[in-house]
Formats: C-alpha cells, structure tokens, sequence
C-alpha cells in the first residue's frame, strides 16, 4: 500500500522530485511545511489584557490594532458612576482571519480600575484572574481528557499611562509590580496627541528610569538570532527602543494631502495614527502582532506559567508530606 497517499497539498510531487534527483533526500526537510498546514487547520489563539484609569483610549486602541468593533454593546457610565464603581473583568471575544489563517482573539478589559477615589490593591480582581486562568489550565493540564484544552491564559497586558503627570503614580508602580511576575507587561504612553514630541521623549525616557528604580521587568524583547537580516536586526532595535510605546487611537478616516487615513482632525493640521512620525502605534502593532506575539505566548507558557505551576506541584508536595507524617505520628 503507497501510504504517500494520505498526504495533503502538492507536497508528494515535489518529495519524489527531490527523491529522484537526489538519492540522499529522506524528506525530513518538509516537517516545517507539515507543522504550518497543522497550525493553520488548527487556528491560533491569543488573549490580551488591557489595564488603565477610564479616558486613556484603551477601546479605541483595541478596535484600531485589530480592525474590529469589540465595544459596540457598551454602556458609557457618568463621572459619578465610574468614582463608584468597583474594579471588575470583562472578555470580548471575536474571530478573525486573515489569507486563510484564524485567530480566537480575546480581549480581558478591567472597567473601574484606577477611577475611584481610593484605589488602594485595586490590582488584586485582576491578579485574581490571571492566576484563576493559570489555575483553569493547570487543572485541565492535570485531567483525563486533555486533547482539547481551551487555553484562556492571559498572554499580554497593555498598562496604559497616563500622559499627564511627571511619570508613573504609585498606582502604576503597584500595578505592574504586582504582576509583573504574572504576565507579560507592556507599558503604553495613552493619548500621546496631548504632548508635543520633546515632551514625549522626555516623558518615555522618566518613565523608562522609573521602571528600573523600581525594579519592575516589563516584557523583554528576545536578542535576535545571529543569522537574522539586518533590516529585522534594525526594526527589532526601534522596537526595543521605542518601550513605551506612545500610542494615539482613532477609528475615524479623515482625508489628509488627498489620501484618506485614520486619524484625528484639530485646528492645527490632523494627526495619523498610522503615522511613524506621529506615534509608535505602527511599532506596537508590528510588534504585538507581526513579529512577537508568538513569543509572547512562549514566555507565558515557559516562564509566568511554569512558575505557577511549580508552586502548585510544591504546595501539593508540602501537604502530602504533611498528611504522611500526621498519619505516622497518630500510628506510633
């Protein structure tokens, strides 16, 4: 029986090609491409987290990354409503595809963080989630059936900062000190077309020297592999460079020098938020999206989520060994 027949695509052709060119060839060389149709019928999944006081353009942010309106059922609460309200988790969930490939993308908001009067541990409802997610995960990891493991863990948190001030509050500083053990930080400059571009320079630079005064490890970009071209070396570097990102968001098309672009149109002149020039909004796409997101779903699983799972297996251990010996005592 010619058990090539299972195979899908044109790859079979070209394997016999190879074969009877070369009498080396095994085939082994075609594992990428087996690996990339798996992955393809399969769809991919990333969950996204986004933090901040109200008013910093978070919704809009979201819906301009991915070009689509996750926030349309929405309800808009008054000042007074907002200073009442208590910190809570929502998820939106859309499918998208692009040329053929799916993403489950899953967008975790947090409404009412940062808008009472007292935000004392404000952070815990969100730390709660992401450890409740780990814990999910854990569980089904540990179960009978774990063919079809839905992973809701979260893989990215946008922290948005406000641009006016003289750098992070100590709200920021507990935020992401709090979990930054957890998840994979990004810090984000909101609504960056309230500052003129010295400000904002000197603004990420404060902000830059505070994170590391205060010892919080945002995400880190991996180094570049050796044998990578010199343009990605290069946007990989901009990239680094540009943490954090100063972001301005807008899903209105305006008409600027005859072309029409999203952006937001004032007295002065109009501000594109696909710009380079204007903000970063480009590079936290690229980066968010284009270039790292899969390593951002790498670290959470080897790094954040290991750590969690090794407590859990040394508390589990700790209370084994506990009950033994409460058992060894009660017999002697």
């Amino acid at each position: 029986m010619d058990r090539s027949m299972g195979c899908e695509g044109s790859s079979v052709p070209e394997d016999r090609t190879e074969a009877g060119d070369d009498k080396e060839y095994v085939g082994f060389a075609t594992l990428p491409n087996q690996v990339h149709r798996k992955s393809v019928k399969k769809g991919f999944d990333f969950t996204l987290m986004v933090a901040g006081e109200s008013g910093l353009g978070k919704s809009t942010l979201v819906n301009s990354l991915f070009l689509t309106d996750l926030y349309r059922d929405r309800k808009l609460l008054s000042a007074e409503e907002r200073i009442m309200q208590t910190v809570e988790i929502t998820k939106h969930a859309v499918d998208i595809e692009e040329k053929g490939v799916k993403l489950r993308l899953t967008i975790v908001d947090t409404p009412g963080f940062g808008d009472a009067v007292n935000n004392t541990e404000c952070w815990k409802p969100v730390a709660e989630y992401i450890d409740q997610q780990f814990e999910q995960y854990f569980r089904d990891e540990s179960g009978l059936n774990r063919k079809n493991i839905q992973d809701n863990r979260v893989h990215c948190c946008l922290y948005f900062i406000s641009p006016f001030g003289h750098g992070l509050r100590p709200l920021d500083v507990e935020f992401m000190r709090a979990l930054h053990q957890r998840v994979n930080i990004v810090p984000i400059l909101a609504k960056a077309d309230t500052l003129t571009p010295p400000e904002v320079e000197r603004k990420k630079r404060k902000i830059r020297e505070e994170i590391e005064h205060f010892g919080i490890k945002v995400y880190q970009f991996p180094d570049c592999d050796s044998d990578e071209d010199e343009d990605f070396k290069l946007q990989d570097q901009a990239l680094k460079e540009s943490i954090p990102f100063a972001v301005i968001g807008s899903n209105t098309v305006v008409e600027a020098r005859g072309r029409r672009v999203r952006g937001r149109l004032y007295p002065w002149g109009i501000v594109e938020v696909e710009n380079p020039g204007h903000c970063d909004f480009v590079k936290l796409r690229t980066m968010l999206v284009r270039t790292h997101m899969q390593d951002l779903k790498d670290v959470t699983r080897e790094t954040h989520y290991e750590n969690y799972r090794a407590q859990c297996i040394q508390s589990m251990t700790r209370l084994v060994v506990k009950e033994r010996n409460r058992k060894d005592r009660s017999r002697n």
